[in-house]
């Protein structure tokens, strides 16, 4: 009850995040220019937070959202050094705007507001927030997601000055990181993506629970396509973005060929298993007769250190045998993998485990990257729109087909690429089509947008409109019917913004005169 009335308390007083943040800059060395410009941008984000919450519903509020920034700032920021774009020594390298250290949370960047948070963002990241046993994927994904967050957290600063909204492409980091992410945090929700970022231990499984999760929501077999596609996409942009992976993944489609090549022959593979099993064993029975016996370790301990450098000597037979101890360990711990290698129930699943690792790293030998990671794009937007479909069918009241609205509107001004916008898209029209239809119908019939004409067809020519219009609150928007001469156009307009009219096909069975403004949601 106590901290119930404390959450309430903290909602009702207005925090004063300029305080926390000059707090903060006091126990730090960085010098006015650097304090200014962190004060200027939280000045930014607080006057753009609540355009932001508008337009996309689905995001963290401002309080967390501030203070994730400010813990970042206070935790994994030590150094932040603001340099002249022509200043010699910048070490910034061409082509870049900042470079971060993170082992020693440094950031050097040019004086531009929206880089300088994206550094900051990425000093917050956890280098991995996926189980090592998600072999490949597990950094792969992990950083698709972790860049995908990043931009993320840059937008309200990038794209939202607290009147207007637009962004452009290439002001993004990554239209491709920002698209994945963007359909994530609509299919899964940011309340789930943040938790899984912010994950400080490996007890909970994320990705099992995001398979889970997908599962639950949308069936398996479209939470197997999502997680397939995403994790070649995740592949793919690692490739192109780091291009010193291309050999370490490499050496390692090598080494699981070499294992895949080895159990073709499953007798000669069982008898090889078996001698290495018999070697193991010889080495356990081995560390245990030296760790057991003074003469024997103390033997061992002078032939070690005869052949290892001085900085690298053992100091005591005691710490030579925990040395020892921990190499027993590992043989057991090797042993436990062979004997369930040699156990015949478990040949199949080693055999499909080596098959599904090796099925990612034949992506590496893709002569076309790019067009391979287009076709994946393309797939992966029209199986969100199918998902998407399935939430429109689970819709029962006006707030979940408002948010739908908002989803589906900032869904197709996303950037594809740097020319066009998911609207733009040719190959999904079809689609992109079929859903607003479905979203227009059931809006309509749950009286949350208004019925311009008893015609389905005109009726959806007019309003498909809205899913394109930057006007902030569509609340506020008001629809015109214009008629010039033998042509009839639709503008949509508030009080800041007046769209373009879009002529459109004469109309049937107006609900409204032309020329008068329909306020298009209901209240």
């Amino acid at each position: 009850m106590i901290q119930k009335k404390k959450n309430i308390l903290e909602k009702i007083v207005k925090k004063d995040y300029n305080n926390e943040l000059e707090k903060i800059l006091e126990q730090k060395q960085f010098d006015e220019n650097v304090k200014s410009t962190l004060l200027s941008i939280l000045y930014k984000i607080e006057a753009a937070y609540k355009d932001i919450e508008t337009v996309k519903k689905d995001i963290e509020d401002k309080d967390e959202y501030i203070s994730n920034i400010l813990e970042i700032i206070q935790n994994d920021c030590k150094s932040i050094k603001i340099v002249k774009m022509n200043e010699k020594d910048s070490k910034i390298p061409q082509n870049k705007s900042y470079i971060i250290n993170k082992e020693n949370k440094e950031i050097v960047a040019y004086p531009i507001e929206r880089k300088i948070l994206y550094a900051i963002s990425k000093l917050g990241n956890k280098e991995k927030i996926i189980k090592d046993e998600y072999f490949f994927i597990d950094e792969t994904l992990s950083n698709l997601i972790n860049v995908g967050n990043n931009i993320n957290i840059v937008e309200p600063l990038r794209d939202f000055n607290g009147y207007s909204w637009t962004n452009i492409p290439h002001e993004i980091e990554s239209v491709d990181h920002n698209l994945i992410y963007q359909n994530l945090r609509i299919i899964i929700g940011h309340k789930f993506l943040n938790k899984w970022m912010k994950n400080n231990e490996f007890i909970i499984d994320y990705f099992d629970v995001f398979k889970e999760k997908l599962e639950n929501k949308y069936d398996k077999e479209n939470a197997e396509k999502i997680l397939d596609i995403i994790s070649k996409i995740s592949i793919l942009l690692t490739l192109k973005f780091e291009t010193t992976k291309v050999e370490e993944f490499s050496s390692k489609k090598k080494d699981i060929e070499k294992q895949l090549k080895k159990i073709e022959n499953r007798s000669k593979f069982v008898e090889e298993k078996t001698k290495e099993k018999i070697e193991i064993t010889n080495k356990i029975k081995e560390i245990d007769t030296i760790i057991n016996n003074k003469e024997l370790l103390e033997e061992e301990y002078k032939k070690r250190n005869e052949t290892l450098p001085l900085n690298k000597k053992i100091f005591s037979m005691k710490v030579l045998s925990k040395i020892m101890q921990e190499e027993k360990d590992q043989y057991l711990k090797n042993l436990q993998e062979v004997n369930k290698i040699l156990n015949p129930i478990n040949f199949v699943e080693y055999k499909n485990e080596l098959e599904e690792k090796y099925k990612y790293l034949k992506i590496i030998d893709i002569q076309d990257k790019e067009k391979e990671l287009e076709k994946l794009k393309i797939e992966f937007q029209e199986l969100f729109l199918e998902v998407m479909k399935i939430n429109i069918n689970k819709v029962e009241t006006r707030q979940d087909i408002e948010e739908i609205i908002y989803d589906f509107r900032y869904y197709l001004l996303i950037p594809y690429n740097y020319e066009k916008r998911i609207q733009n898209i040719e190959v999904l029209q079809e689609r992109v089509n079929e859903i607003s239809k479905l979203i227009i119908d059931k809006a309509i019939e749950l009286k949350v947008l208004e019925e311009i004409s008893k015609d389905k067809e005109t009726n959806y020519e007019i309003l498909k409109n809205i899913f394109t219009v930057r006007i902030i609150r569509l609340e506020d928007a008001y629809i015109k019917i214009i008629k010039e001469k033998d042509k009839y156009f639709v503008q949509i307009f508030d009080e800041n913004i007046f769209e373009e009219k879009v002529e459109i096909q004469k109309p049937k069975n107006l609900e409204i005169k032309p020329n008068k403004k329909v306020a298009i949601m209901s209240h």
